[in-house]
């Protein structure tokens, strides 16, 4: 039997809607384009301006200024950049054209800047030779870096250099390089007798096979004079002041020994015996040299110094760039 029951008629049920789960991912997506839309715009904008500033006329490259050069005309420096002019100056590539001009031999060092509006500055600082070095029958200009800068020719005929022996290495394999440490020793010559110009003038050959004894060879003088590895100008002026006296008992000197404190060690051309006279207006102090025997050796230094010494003998002038010197 089934019972009915009345409605309540005070009683209402609620109209209840089932709610709607939100997508996260749409919400997601949404914040990131209100922060990546105004982003990208802004980052176009920022391009655009920066293009349309660095394309503009008048920071466009219109001038090259060279400075510093001396040997390198500026037309030559200029001529190696001549593509940069017309570019942005804000986009030059300054270590390229940088790499470009440390390729000239003259060039040891370069620096480059941008000068607002137009301008490029180029501050070149040039090697400088000390000396002329024999590679096979040519000779070439050789910096204080051990660094071969040109063939010496007629172009070169204002410089007055000595010639440099012994730098020149000849490797196990490939070409000859250049000893550091022997160009350093002939630097250091040069070096100590600038101040000097009355001795510095007359240098025309220096030996420095023997990395610990440089040998010198003075215009009109035949001697092959030892100077060790200290002391330059000193020894070459004690040997200035004596050599008169020397001449007086040993007309013809093959060569002299300076290294050593109260003795010079002379030997004639042509003998086997080594005279040791005093050395009265030698400077005091130690040479650290134990014994002259080093001087009378056959060795590489030996050889390389007296190269073509016959064909020297009595000839006025030896130094760049007569042709005495070419030999």
């Amino acid at each position: 039997m089934s019972v009915k029951a009345p409605a309540e008629k005070n009683f209402r049920r609620a109209k209840v809607r089932p709610v709607k789960k939100r997508n996260g991912r749409t919400w997601i997506s949404w914040r990131v384009l209100r922060v990546a839309v105004p982003a990208v715009l802004a980052v176009y904008a920022t391009y655009r301006a920066f293009d349309l500033v660095a394309n503009a006329a008048t920071l466009q490259v219109h001038r090259i200024a060279v400075r510093g050069n001396v040997r390198l005309s500026s037309g030559e420096l200029r001529a190696l950049m001549d593509d940069l002019r017309g570019t942005s100056i804000l986009r030059v590539d300054l270590a390229r054209y940088r790499s470009r001009l440390m390729e000239s031999p003259w060039v040891a060092d370069v620096a480059l800047r941008r000068v607002l509006p137009s301008t490029i500055e180029v501050f070149v600082s040039e090697r400088r030779p000390i000396g002329l070095c024999r590679l096979g029958n040519q000779l070439y200009l050789l910096d204080r870096t051990a660094t071969i800068i040109d063939e010496y020719g007629p172009q070169y005929a204002e410089f007055d250099l000595p010639i440099i022996d012994g730098v020149v290495r000849a490797p196990s394999s490939g070409q000859p390089v250049i000893d550091d440490r022997r160009t350093t020793l002939a630097a250091r010559v040069i070096d100590a007798l600038a101040p000097h110009k009355a001795l510095a003038t007359r240098v025309s050959q220096i030996d420095v096979t023997d990395a610990n004894n440089a040998v010198l060879l003075l215009e009109g003088d035949t001697a092959l004079l030892h100077l060790g590895h200290e002391r330059f100008a000193e020894r070459l002026q004690s040997y200035a002041e004596l050599a008169p006296t020397l001449r007086e008992r040993i007309p013809e000197m093959d060569y002299v020994d300076l290294r050593f404190d109260d003795r010079l060690y002379v030997r004639p051309v042509g003998a086997t015996k080594v005279h040791a006279l005093p050395a009265t207006a030698a400077p005091a102090g130690r040479s650290g040299v134990a014994a002259p025997a080093a001087a009378a050796a056959s060795g590489p230094a030996r050889k390389s110094a007296v190269k073509d010494r016959g064909a020297r003998r009595g000839a006025p002038k030896a130094r760049a760039p007569k042709s005495s010197r070419h030999r």
